[in-house]
């Protein structure tokens, strides 16, 4: 199944480096070019050489979209530039679909989609006026997410330092449309800002559904330099959102040294209870188990690696086919640490073993830092690969091994699937189904741009009849087994 990714783009072709600059942080998109990443770490607190970046020289805004070309009718691969962007300035759609956001340093936000155009389905791509943002301000950080049942609407978050002169300005910006018939629309939802002032450099903008009294909630929730993690949540009667403590919801959140560069939380499905798991830019990471309805902290396990950690993701590795007849509680976890200067490591077993069973992506180490990372299911085969792309120019897809593989132990563990290089760094990734056809697209956010990589409808289509036929077999065989009451009737046969 390797083929059905790397086969979905045309050969990468040369865009002009109209992005490369001077530059204080990995973190930052302006990274000059040939310059490891690794040697341009650390930069004061609430310098330009934060998150945020610092401004791009003259001649570097553009605003492009190049269709690169047309495979079996599909939709065309693409890039699209518009300044530079970073780790944080990707948002994609909501609940896995929909348009997906990006960022720029620059202050703006490109929406991203493809329309079906004369039976031909085109990428779109349109800057979004979000109001309050102004033209000199740089933009750190971008969210969405979905309301939490019965509510309804999108919410989207954007953090950026305004020119203050000697002192930028930091704020966060929650956009949301309470007008029945707009909740969805982007443009409208552009144009309903709660504009907040903060007291903090932010780092990333992300999300947590959390259980509220007797209904869920989702909650933003942002890292700073101070450091901490707030939060905010909405308050309904007053139509917005406002900053509340994060221990209320989040106790596993507090008490940290260093500032996060990451955070993922991840609720366990039939269960009140979540993993909640962090990195600091000193290296240390912290995994937290909490009863959301006790507020308790369960279990919590630390480490301490060498460099900032760029990235921290809980998952399970079972297919979920393993798991729909097992108890929630015995269901494997583990959590992907990817460090600046160190291999990409996966904690297999987190409730058992804790940070105990440490599994090495072997060779992530080789192209420069991690920048960022992905755990999703790319070749459709029901279990998740673990992606992870770097400074130097590369994304690297690995697929655990275990028992169930029939491998000798020594040569179980993750294995290198492909490796697909790129003009220029990669900052950011998103698995979201921006066709509408029920395969979800990778985005990948570069210095140059935003690439989609599609599957192939031939490839995709062809394991979608061969898993129809296995279904049909297997349903012929129960009707057919002795002691079964009688068996459907031709009609019914034939329609299965």
């Amino acid at each position: 199944m390797i083929n059905i990714l790397s086969s979905i783009l045309p050969t990468e072709t040369a865009t002009p480096s109209h992005v490369q600059g001077a530059c204080g942080s990995p973190f930052s998109g302006r990274v000059k070019a040939g310059r490891s990443a690794q040697a341009r770490w650390g930069s004061p607190r609430g310098s330009p050489g934060s998150p945020a970046g610092g401004h791009l020289g003259k001649g570097q805004r553009r605003q492009l979209l190049d269709v690169i070309g047309v495979r079996d009718g599909r939709a065309p691969a693409v890039q699209v530039a518009s300044g530079a962007s970073n780790v944080y300035g990707l948002a994609g759609g909501a609940g896995g679909r929909g348009e997906l956001l990006a960022a720029t340093l620059k202050g703006k936000v490109l929406g991203f989609r493809y329309q079906d155009l004369r039976q031909k389905i085109r990428p779109v791509a349109k800057e979004l006026q979000f109001n309050y943002i102004p033209v000199d301000a740089e933009i750190v950080s971008i969210d969405t997410f979905n309301k939490s049942p019965p509510k309804r609407g999108l919410v989207v978050g954007i953090t950026f330092i305004k020119d203050s002169g000697d002192k930028g300005s930091p704020f966060l910006n929650i956009y949301c449309d309470y007008e029945p018939g707009s909740e969805y629309n982007l443009d409208s939802i552009a144009q309903s800002c709660l504009n907040l002032e903060l007291q903090f450099t932010p780092f990333q903008l992300c999300h947590a559904e959390v259980q509220v009294g007797n209904q869920l909630e989702t909650v933003f929730l942002l890292s700073g330099n101070d450091p901490a993690i707030h939060l905010y949540k909405e308050n309904e009667g007053l139509h917005q959102f406002e900053e509340q403590p994060v221990e209320n919801l989040f106790p596993e959140l507090t008490n940290l040294t260093s500032s996060v560069l990451w955070l993922d939380v991840h609720n366990l499905p039939g269960t009140s209870r979540r993993l909640s798991a962090l990195g600091c830019q000193s290296g240390y990471v912290r995994v937290a188990h909490v009863d959301q309805r006790s507020q308790e902290v369960l279990q919590t396990w630390t480490i301490l690696q060498d460099g900032p950690i760029s990235r921290v993701i809980v998952f399970s590795l079972s297919a979920p086919e393993e798991t729909k007849d097992r108890p929630p509680q015995q269901e494997e976890y583990s959590v992907l640490v990817a460090s600046m200067l160190e291999p990409a490591v996966v904690y297999r077993d987190l409730l058992s073993r804790g940070l105990e069973d440490q599994l090495l992506l072997p060779g992530s180490d080789q192209f420069d830092s991690v920048l960022c990372g992905l755990v999703t299911d790319i070749d459709l085969d029901g279990r998740p690969e673990v992606l992870v792309a770097t400074y130097g120019q590369e994304l690297l897809c690995y697929k655990y091994f275990g028992p169930e593989s029939g491998l000798p132990e020594a040569e179980r563990g993750f294995r290198l699937l492909w490796q697909r290089g790129f003009s220029s760094p990669l900052l950011a990734m998103a698995h979201v189904d921006l066709t509408g056809d029920g395969l979800q697209e990778l985005a990948v956010v570069s210095l140059k741009g935003v690439h989609i990589l599609q599957h192939s409808l031939v490839q995709a289509s062809e394991l979608v009849l061969t898993r129809l036929r296995h279904q049909v077999e297997q349903r012929r065989h129960q009707s057919q087994r002795p002691g079964d009451r009688a068996g459907p009737g031709p009609a019914e046969t034939s329609a299965s």
